[in-house]
């Protein structure tokens, strides 16, 4: 039976998590063994904490830089729950653990821990079926997707510095919905070495050596305009992601010549520039040329087929990480305010794009990210009531 096919219940994550932790204890050096002429490490000061509250769901843009460790989770509801009191006891669990309330947190601090919460287009259709998130994905080429890999009721994103606390804040919430959800799938990642690209702007470099992320909606401005939904009100104040895990060819594309590999991407492995020159922030040049006439960005590279530009669409913020289980590859996070943004972008590259043929994508889904939540408002009470 194929591996998606067998989510983990909560009973087996449990125990492997506690297994983990009980290994890192037996084997973590105590100061008593350090050498006595080799002071022991210090502490690594503690992230500050994001706030769960407030008028977007945070994981999104706050943290500012994204945190090292991810774990998406996707789940289906019963046919007979209602998901407004789901949601509502969702919300308040994320605010315990985020807080440091939670028992279930076993003593850690939650440190940056952040939880973002998403309902699939089933659920939203309920709501109201020209709501935004109403809709599925399209099927795109290049797909090994396993039935319960394809679609699903929730998400749930959580993200923290400290990779202790993402398992078990994601037990503690499987645990407060009960048999009300049933797991889909689901994947951890980690974010590779933040590299500046501008001002107050990092993004990571992912497997295949380069630099992800350094396009999207950055300032004020550009998310209110690609970004946040601005209505109906039911979901104003909320956004549109999408998940995609790809498996990566590593060893084909590593053996492509560094230049080759540049090509790919349209960019600079080392720095990020585009081939048209200019900054890693730089918009490529689309229609500079060498002197024989060639386009210094080739005409598949992924920085032209992908281009907003180009395609006609607003920008997307990327939060992807990096996987390692079940094969290496990339877990793709995408936030926009139409799932436009993303159908129009994928269709262009299915047609042309270099770096295609080096993924294979076995999961995918869409989810409405619900608008923000407080005292007066829980969570998905504007959606649900």
């Amino acid at each position: 039976m194929p591996r998606d096919d067998r989510p983990p219940s909560r009973r087996a994550f449990l125990d492997v998590t506690g297994a983990t932790v009980a290994a890192g204890l037996l084997t973590g050096c105590s100061s008593d063994s350090a050498p006595p002429d080799r002071p022991a490490p210090s502490a690594a000061a503690t992230p500050a904490p994001v706030p769960a509250t407030g008028p977007h769901q945070a994981g999104i843009t706050l943290p500012r830089t994204g945190q090292r460790n991810l774990l998406a989770v996707v789940a289906d509801l019963g046919t007979d729950v209602a998901p407004g009191p789901l949601l509502a006891e969702l919300g308040q669990a994320v605010r315990t653990l985020t807080a440091g309330s939670d028992p279930r947190l076993l003593g850690l601090s939650p440190g940056d821990l952040t939880v973002t919460v998403g309902v699939g287009p089933r659920l939203v259709r309920t709501a109201g079926a020209e709501l935004p998130g109403a809709t599925d994905l399209p099927r795109f080429s290049r797909e090994r997707i396993a039935p319960r890999a394809r679609g699903g009721d929730l998400l749930l994103q959580i993200c923290a510095s400290d990779a202790l606390v993402v398992p078990v804040a994601a037990a503690a919430l499987l645990d407060r919905a009960g048999d009300r959800v049933r797991e889909r799938w689901r994947q951890s990642g980690r974010r590779g070495t933040e590299v500046p690209v501008a001002k107050n702007l990092t993004a990571p470099r992912n497997l295949l050596g380069f630099i992800d992320g350094i396009v999207g909606p950055h300032t004020p401005a550009e998310r209110e305009r690609d970004l946040w939904l601005a209505g109906p009100p039911e979901v104003a104040g909320g956004t549109l992601a999408v998940l995609r895990r790809m498996e990566l060819d590593l060893p084909r594309f590593a053996a492509l010549s560094v230049a080759d590999q540049e090509a790919v991407f349209g960019r600079r492995r080392s720095t990020g520039v585009p081939l048209s020159g200019g900054t890693a922030a730089s918009p490529p040049e689309l229609g500079a040329k060498t002197p024989d006439g060639r386009y210094l960005v080739p005409a598949d590279a992924h920085v032209r087929r992908a281009n907003p530009t180009v395609v006609g669409v607003g920008h997307m913020l990327r939060r992807s990480y990096s996987t390692d289980e079940p094969t290496p590859g990339l877990l793709f996070i995408s936030f926009q305010n139409t799932l436009r943004t993303f159908t129009a972008t994928l269709t262009r590259m299915d047609t042309s794009d270099a770096l295609l043929p080096f993924t294979t994508t076995t999961a995918s889904a869409p989810f409405l990210i619900l608008p923000g939540f407080d005292d007066q408002h829980p969570l998905g009470s504007t959606l649900f009531t």
